[in-house]
């Protein structure tokens, strides 16, 4: 199976025309056209529906595409194993994270790693929907949750601390929760559909019901309406620590508990070998989130 031919799929179901991505893979739009069609001879199905004015994959170029891309990564991962360690990643890393997470941690570490990587192309998709890695044709995922999908691998990369946070104002008007049992009296500013919070007491995991006036789905609303004095929020230290340091918020500590934690993980399609590419970026994440 011609590894060109895969390329050129790969660069279809990613949105390319195929005189882009003949551009992209150095050949001439006729010969991206010819080895398409060669692949689809060898694999005995149309890949590729073409029009005059587009190209969408087939359902059976949908089945097909993870394979071609397994078998892409595969020689790319052969070829990194012979490489030397100080010529860095190369081809193009996929990933994926929450919106948040990606703005206020990836994204600012991103031009020093591609700096690093000068062969390195990278494509992040920041979105708080959970997006599946091999139908999407993603290298990796950060995440930041209870993980349940045993059919991939996780990799721990740090702690990831909650506070408890509310205004000075906020805290002036209403007073500040000492005991968990508190918050029920207090305003408390959580993700739409949240109902309880999640604590860790000295002698186990408990929860405790929330109420508010205040609901968002995302935490940089709850963050906003947590400095404008609208109630206590429930948010990750690596999230807030601009915001404490400058006072715009305050850390509330509770006598008898404090909120449970949920660890900062990457997520990856199962592989004999991880590629280069995705081992330099997880690398490169886990030492900035240990700073």
């Amino acid at each position: 199976m011609d590894f060109l031919a895969l390329s050129i799929l790969a660069e279809v179901a990613g949105g390319s025309s195929l005189s882009k991505a003949a551009r992209t893979l150095r050949i001439t739009p006729m010969a991206a056209t010819r080895q398409l069609s060669a692949l689809e001879t060898e694999v005995g199905a149309r890949l590729v529906h073409r029009t005059t004015r587009s190209l969408a994959l087939t359902p059976e170029g949908q089945s097909f595409l993870p394979h071609a891309r397994a078998l892409l990564e595969e020689r790319a991962s052969a070829y990194a194993s012979v490489r030397p360690v100080t010529e860095g990643g190369f081809g193009l890393l996929r990933l994926t994270s929450s919106v948040a997470f990606g703005r206020k941690v990836i994204a600012p570490m991103i031009p020093d790693f591609m700096r690093a990587n000068p062969a390195l192309k990278v494509d992040l998709m920041m979105t708080d929907s959970l997006v599946d890695l091999v139908t999407e044709g993603l290298d990796l995922a950060i995440r930041i949750s209870k993980l349940n999908d045993s059919s991939l691998v996780a990799r721990r990369l740090a702690d990831n601390p909650r506070v408890l946070l509310a205004s000075p104002d906020y805290m002036e008007q209403h007073g500040v929760p000492e005991r968990l049992s508190d918050l029920a009296r207090h305003e408390c500013l959580a993700v739409s559909g949240t109902t309880h919070w999640s604590f860790k007491t000295a002698e186990l995991l408990t929860t405790a019901r929330i109420e508010g006036r205040f609901s968002a789905n995302s935490i940089e609303g709850l963050l906003q309406a947590c400095m404008g004095g609208l109630g206590v929020a429930n948010l990750s230290l690596w999230f807030v620590r601009d915001e404490i340091a400058d006072g715009r918020v305050k850390v509330i500590e509770l006598q008898d508990a404090h909120p449970e934690p949920l660890d900062v993980w990457a997520v990856y399609p199962t592989s004999r070998m991880v590629p280069s590419k995705v081992r330099l970026f997880i690398d490169a994440l886990a030492a900035r989130l240990k700073r």
